[in-house]
């Protein structure tokens, strides 16, 4: 599996989705810096998290019309996968490749702590390692991650399975939905299936060392899915 890291000045999990790829599953990675206009052969695209642009005007805003994301575009448009994680989320919804939007917290703070997952769809290319409702424990650690959309995009996004993944309680210490996301949702997929935003971050929890290999999951179901072509 190809993967390419994208780089914006602010982001601060770049390395770390670099780690996971390239050290910890040992796929060839490479890092691009955001005012490229070219991509390396690639498989999959990473947006990771972290403040671009620091976050001036809203989160992602900045980052989505930089000269890179021309690309990214032609690579989702192609079939080609891409993974938001957090700020690369906000860059996804900014940028049109995902629907909704991610708002203030609904308590106005920013939030870092671990949260529970549960696997609505385990039948996508980011999720196909896990089992059907299988609760996960990743961390979060975000000002804007209060997913929005209008009754009529939310409603499809239910209909068409595209929800991967909701934040649940009642497991651990955990106390549910942590930032008022409409319908507890943590990540979804775009229409087509290769184009996945989340909020909570995989890449933090994928070695034991960390506290949580529960991450890991996502980047092992982009292996098996390009290795099953």
């Amino acid at each position: 599996m190809k993967t390419t890291v994208i780089q914006f000045p602010g982001s601060n999990c770049d390395m770390d989705a670099f780690h996971v790829v390239s050290s910890v599953l040992g796929q060839p990675s490479s890092l691009v810096w955001h005012t490229e206009t070219a991509l390396p052969p690639t498989d999959l695209v990473i947006l990771p998290g972290g403040f671009s642009y620091g976050d001036h005007l809203r989160s992602g805003a900045i980052a989505a019309r930089s000269p890179v994301m021309l690309e990214v575009k032609k690579h989702a448009q192609r079939g080609g996968l891409v993974l938001g994680i957090c700020n690369g989320f906000q860059v996804l919804t900014e940028s049109g490749l995902l629907e909704g939007a991610l708002l203030r917290n609904e308590n106005l703070h920013f939030l870092c702590k671990d949260v529970n997952l549960r696997v609505e769809n385990s039948q996508t290319a980011f999720s196909s390692a896990y089992s059907q409702g299988q609760i996960l424990r990743i961390p979060i650690a975000h000002g804007e991650g209060n997913f929005y959309a209008d009754p009529e995009t939310l409603s499809r996004l239910e209909s068409e399975n595209r929800v991967v993944f909701r934040y649940v309680g009642a497991v651990q210490d955990a106390e549910g939905n942590p930032n008022g996301s409409l319908n507890d949702i943590a990540g979804i997929v775009n229409t087509r299936g290769n184009v996945l935003g989340l909020m909570p971050h995989p890449e933090r929890a994928s070695e034991e060392i960390l506290g949580s290999s529960d991450g890991l999951g996502v980047f092992e179901s982009l292996v098996s899915t390009l290795a099953h072509g």
